[in-house]
């Protein structure tokens, strides 16, 4: 089921779901970073070089998916890609401040959704707003989803914890609260696009081939390598990693292409359309289905693939900080724990 139905069935049988207020939540960023700015490549838009902050990917082919852990990544399949430039790290704070001030854009969790484009959506679902994590209270409840991720009015991107909260010194965090339209917009902004499946997931391997593990969020000995989750979500949070919430970006060891936070942090948006599983067959660029062969039921909004995992994932919760791992997102819907990054598809960074 998606997170905005689990939010309506709340709504319908539980009260509101929808929060208007200031919280002070565990999941705030993380202060042990705050200061430091880590590994700042990004170059901000108004640099001059259009690949300020690029890593250039040479084309290969591989194994995209995984047999042995979730359903919706099979089937494994070959895949080839072009060479393509991809962001060092998930697009940060200030560089989305840069598109805001330029253009003068307006993200959806600021704006809301068109009640005459979601007919019979809650009246609390149409407020500007967007998802956010508030760990539970009530730990007897029954452990139920709606209890941590919940629909909070006026939290977005300037004020991801709230009205109240701000990003006032965390520019070098990633933006979250971005909807799929948003991380567009930016992307063509920069004259790029979002990364398509394969191409996200060629990249976060760094150069492994075969089953994916563990080892991109934790070293040999189990010691966190990326930030995620350590202890059991949603009640307990060990913070091994320096991190209870989103990092700055670039404070975790590169992956072997030189980029980071592919594993954890933020999820990251891809611009594939979701169908939980892979077609068989080999393929050359692919860019996923298209949207009139995707089955959904009446009401239903589409949804696009999102990779990575985020600070919100833990062995006994999601637990998709692996490359081959994947899950849907409403292409409407803005979270706390989503971001992304950008590429752009040019050879030119190919060496003879």
């Amino acid at each position: 089921m998606s997170l905005r139905r689990l939010l309506m069935c709340r709504i319908a049988f539980a009260g509101t779901t929808v929060i208007i207020g200031t919280f002070a939540l565990a999941q705030g960023h993380a202060t042990s970073g705050e200061l430091g700015s880590c590994a700042a490549y990004s170059g901000l838009p108004s640099d001059d070089n259009d690949t300020a902050g690029m890593i250039f990917i040479r084309g290969g082919t591989f194994l995209l998916g995984s047999e042995r852990h979730r359903p919706e990544e099979r089937l494994t399949h070959t895949v080839r890609v072009d060479g393509f430039w991809i962001d060092r790290h998930e697009v940060t704070n200030a560089q989305f401040r840069e598109f805001v001030t330029a253009t003068g854009y307006v993200t959806l969790a600021e704006r809301g959704l068109d009640p005459a484009t979601h007919p019979g959506m809650p009246k609390e679902l149409l407020l500007p707003g967007s998802v956010v994590f508030i760990p539970p209270t009530n730990v007897g409840s029954g452990g139920r989803i709606t209890q941590w991720f919940q629909y909070l009015a006026g939290a977005n991107w300037r004020a991801p914890v709230g009205p109240g909260s701000s990003i006032a010194g965390k520019d070098n965090y990633p933006v979250v609260h971005i909807a799929y339209d948003d991380a567009r917009a930016y992307a063509r902004w920069r004259g790029r696009e979002l990364p398509t499946e394969a191409q996200w997931e060629f990249a976060a391997r760094g150069g492994r081939d075969g089953e994916d593990d563990w080892s991109s969020a934790f070293d040999a000995e189990g010691k966190p390598i990326a930030n995620t989750w350590q202890g059991i979500f949603p009640v307990y949070n060990t913070n091994e990693d320096g991190y209870p919430g989103t990092a700055p970006v670039g404070c975790f060891k590169p992956n072997g292409y030189g980029l980071y936070d592919m594993i954890g942090n933020v999820w990251e948006w891809t611009s594939d359309w979701y169908r939980p599983s892979h077609p068989r067959g080999k393929a050359v660029n692919p860019s996923g289905p298209e949207l009139q062969d995707l089955a959904l039921t009446g009401g239903q909004s589409p949804s696009r693939v999102i990779k990575g995992g985020s600070f919100l994932c833990a062995s006994n919760y999601c637990a998709r900080y692996r490359p081959a791992a994947r899950q849907p997102q409403e292409v409407d819907l803005s979270a706390a724990h989503l971001g992304f990054r950008t590429i752009l598809n040019r050879s030119d960074g190919e060496t003879p």
